[in-house]
């Protein structure tokens, strides 16, 4: 990437990271995009306090005038960041002691008279195109609620670009600051209104999880959600990945609930028929005891046994008839119980399903490792076992190297088919009792239980040789997936995150040595 190509996804990044856009944070992510090594903060305000003390301050043989020419020489004649401190460290010293060594070597090392015509002065007109760029497309993406405030940044950007003489830059100096006080302010609204509303969230999260006691199906979007909740800071990575998880989770689950209610729709159908039968049979009876009456009436009045008999033959076809509607009745009913029977248990099958598919939220759908989830259960869980037995356990935290090339080359769905063809090969390649989690993304992390540094780092480079060995088919073609790796060995009273932290520092670290490393931490 080109040095204008590196800003312009820095300022995206301060905005996508809804970061402070203070120069410490830019020059920061500035150098992580681009790759370079980790820089030791230069203490701006230590510095900047014992100048304005040794200035203020009278010396012998320097007058304030000579102070500021001095001054003046040395900030038009540093050319870098870093320069620019050592020497008015070198200036703040001299003075201090006395004006001795006032003509000191920051005026002298040959290049500084061609920088104060040329190169500062262009460095100085990029740096303020950067900070107004920066005022403009970042701060102004943080500022969509106070639009007061984003007309200040864009005011303060074009002030910037236009400023030439120290006299604009030190109004601009001014303005900066209070506008730098009120944006802290915002920033702090923001915070409360984020903590708030998260607080809010959890409330009505712990309230859902109260009322839905018997469908054991739901706990586990719940769950998911209160530990999206509870886990600070949010990041738009793991909202990204949840989100998708949840779709998957929810259209299995809408799919499953269907099938519940219309099992659950049948067998009301049929207890309403049951009902119905029961009353059919009901008003049989009585039809059947009504016409026993009458041919007991029939009897007592018969005055020969000829009309006897015709009353005994209504009498056995009523009996045949009460007796058929019986037997009709008692076989549809053994039906209805059996299909009712089936319902049930088609109703415990779906219900199961259901929960086992809210189990998914701990499994990942692509690659079928353990999610975030699922790995914070395993890490607890063997920390736990590791400690009580005094054993060792390592955390290994690989990230794919290149993945976004692979992605724009192949596409998408080239890149999720890459991810699993990783998965499987470094879950062959571990030992059973090891663990496979995905992280997030293309990053991946795998515990080994009862294992030292060395030997965890060794396990590692197995997975890379054997990914050499293994080619990612895609389309007939040849593909060498690679990855970067940190492995660190979770101390004793360490705490997993931390652990973890560490490896992803040393995975960078792998990253910056080459790619397609393991480094120990």
């Amino acid at each position: 990437m080109t040095p204008s190509e590196i800003a312009r996804e820095t300022l995206r990044q301060l905005a996508m990271r809804r970061t402070l856009p203070t120069p410490d944070n830019y020059r920061a992510l500035y150098d992580e995009i681009a790759g370079n090594p980790p820089v030791e903060p230069l203490h701006w305000s230590d510095l900047i306090r014992g100048l304005v003390a040794q200035y203020e301050a009278r010396h012998a043989g320097v007058t304030p005038a000579r102070k500021r020419k001095m001054l003046d020489h040395v900030l038009v004649s540093s050319g870098t960041p870093e320069k620019l401190f050592d020497r008015l460290q070198s200036l703040a010293k001299s003075w201090s002691q006395g004006g001795a060594a006032e003509d000191m070597p920051f005026v002298g090392d040959g290049a500084a008279p061609v920088a104060a015509g040329g190169a500062a002065p262009q460095a100085d007109a990029e740096m303020r195109e950067l900070f107004a760029q920066l005022l403009e497309n970042a701060v102004g993406v943080l500022l969509v609620d106070t639009p007061e405030l984003a007309q200040e940044a864009s005011a303060l950007s074009a002030d910037m670009r236009a400023a030439r003489t120290p006299e604009q830059i030190a109004g601009l100096a001014a303005r900066l600051k209070k506008f730098s006080y009120r944006l802290q302010f915002v920033a702090e609204d923001q915070a409360e209104l984020k903590a708030a509303l998260l607080h809010l969230l959890q409330l009505i999260i712990e309230n859902i999880n109260e009322l839905v006691v018997d469908d054991d199906w739901l706990h586990g979007q719940v769950s998911m959600v209160s530990d999206i909740v509870g886990q600070q800071p949010i990041s738009l990575r793991r909202l990204d990945d949840v989100e998708r998880r949840m779709k998957d989770l929810i259209y299995k689950q809408s799919a499953l609930k269907k099938n519940l209610n219309e099992a659950r729709d049948r067998l009301k159908a049929m207890l309403a028929a049951f009902v119905d039968r029961l009353a059919d049979l009901s008003s049989s009876t009585g039809h059947y005891h009504s016409k026993i009456e009458q041919c007991a009436e029939k009897i007592g009045r018969a005055g020969d046994i000829s009309e006897i008999s015709d009353v005994l033959d209504e009498v056995m076809s009523e009996t045949r008839i009460i007796q058929l509607n019986a037997q009709r009745s008692r076989d549809e009913l053994i039906e209805m119980r059996t299909r009712v029977e089936e319902a049930e248990k088609e109703i415990h099958r779906l219900h199961d399903e259901l929960t086992q598919a809210s189990d998914m939220v701990r499994h990942d759908p692509l690659t079928g490792t353990l999610n975030r989830k699922g790995m914070d259960e395993a890490v607890e869980r063997e920390v736990k076992r590791v400690r009580r037995h005094n054993e060792k356990i390592c955390v290994a935290l690989l990230d794919v190297d290149n993945f976004k090339k692979l992605n724009d080359s192949l596409g998408h769905q080239a890149g999720d088919q890459a991810l699993v063809h990783l998965a499987q090969v470094t879950q062959q390649t571990i030992r059973p009792q090891d663990t496979l989690a995905r992280y997030g993304g293309e990053e991946f992390i795998v515990l080994l239980p009862d294992t030292a540094l060395d030997d965890a780092v060794k396990a590692m480079v197995r997975v890379q040789r054997e990914l050499t060995r293994k080619f990612f088919l895609h389309k007939n073609d040849k593909i060498l997936i690679t990855f970067s790796c940190g492995v660190v060995e979770l101390a004793a009273d360490e705490v997993p995150n931390q652990a973890i932290k560490r490896a992803d520092d040393a995975m960078y670290l792998a990253k910056r040595a080459g790619k397609n490393r393991v480094v120990a931490a």
